[in-house]
């Protein structure tokens, strides 16, 4: 059912340049999740998250700190290696300090015609920032016309957004799918659904939801649930991993990053006002990274949510190794979740995750959740 996800997400270079040759226009790669997508869809592109290999590599040490987080590393890789050679546009909204040395190097090191940093506000909770970002999309909206000649109008722009909207209600609708006792979905196959959106056309992608949601609503898995897990943290779209972790007795229920429902988890909301006032206000009220959760940590009780509603059993603390965001949030979301009688489990990710001993520490997690329940 989940066979056409797979296959753009393992095939995602076949995908971009299928796509050239079908459209007119280029392929933009996107750094970060705060990318505003809608503003390139609108201008006839095909917006793509870059993502990593999770392949060792040898090439970035001229580039980039080895104490810089894996991520940023493994996605640097794959441009100075040439993987990404068709594509001709770059963009990033400013996350972290990490994947900007990733995005400036890129730019200074890898062929591009266009390259685009936009200034995204940090504190996203001070009454400044809606209009502070949409003033940086109209000047992203003009950079992008002028790259390209083509002018990007406000209907282009609505059209984009519902078309957005309708991928983040059809997701939606999957993640809703995991809420009762027997998931119709694993979570690999939810994470793929979320990592192939990343990839692929918006249209196409909305397509095949639609064509498989009658179907998976009335699945029925032939596997024992096990433990319902949620995952949180830093970028996560390491398969094995997440196979690992369901093959042991659990089954990943539901996430809260930014390769997960933070993505799609809430719309563009139409005022009838100014289309790119709507579309920065969607940016700053989605649900907050830590690069952006401050002073007050409001991502937090979103998550307790998540967990609640999703009946979750534990919480898999993922990080990306040295990322400061995150090392900074990890500590005081332990104690809010386990004070609010989830148990958590912490662990760090490289490039390439050891799943032995991962394993060896889930399941011995997943032991002590077991014996928790039975008092």
């Amino acid at each position: 059912m989940f066979s056409k996800f797979f296959e753009w997400y393992e095939k995602r270079h076949d995908y971009a340049r299928d796509w050239l040759t079908k459209n007119d226009g280029e392929v933009v790669g996107c750094f970060c999740s705060y990318a505003p997508e809608e503003l390139i869809y609108a201008a006839g592109h095909l917006p793509v998250r870059m993502l990593g290999s999770h392949e060792p590599q040898d090439v970035t040490e001229p580039h980039i700190f080895g104490m810089y987080c894996p991520f940023c590393r493994d996605v640097l890789a794959q441009g100075l290696k040439g993987r990404f050679n068709y594509m001709k546009g770059i963009m990033l909204a400013q996350s972290c300090l990490h994947l900007r040395q990733s995005f400036t190097s890129w730019r200074n090191h890898v062929p591009v015609d266009y390259a685009y940093y936009l200034y995204m506000p940090n504190k996203v909770q001070t009454d400044h920032a809606r209009s502070y970002l949409a003033g940086e999309l109209a000047k992203f909206r003009r950079s992008l016309e002028e790259w390209t000649g083509r002018e990007i109008t406000d209907e282009a722009l609505r059209e984009a957004a519902e078309v957005y909207n309708e991928s983040r209600r059809l997701a939606h609708e999957v993640y809703d799918l995991r809420k009762g006792p027997n998931p119709a979905l694993t979570g690999l196959e939810a994470m793929v659904m979320v990592a192939s959106s990343f990839m692929v056309d918006k249209k196409e992608h909305n397509a095949e939801l639609k064509r498989i949601l009658p179907e998976l609503k009335e699945r029925r898995l032939d596997r024992e649930t096990g433990a319902r897990l949620m995952i949180v943290g830093s970028e996560d779209d390491d398969t094995e991993f997440i196979r690992m972790v369901e093959s042991v007795g659990a089954t990943v229920v539901t996430d809260d990053h930014c390769t997960g429902s933070r993505y799609f988890w809430n719309s563009v909301e139409f005022t009838n006002g100014d289309i790119l006032s709507d579309i920065a206000n969607r940016y700053v009220d989605r649900p907050t990274c830590p690069t952006k959760d401050f002073e007050t940590r409001s991502r937090f009780p979103h998550i307790l949510q998540l967990a609640k509603d999703f009946n979750v059993d534990g919480v898999l603390l993922i990080q990306q190794k040295f990322c400061d965001p995150h090392e900074c949030d990890m500590p005081p979301l332990k104690e809010y979740l386990n004070e609010n009688g989830f148990p958590t489990l912490f662990l760090e990710f490289d490039v390439t995750v050891p799943l032995g001993p991962m394993r060896i520490r889930v399941e011995a997690f997943l032991e002590m959740v077991g014996e928790e329940e039975l008092f």
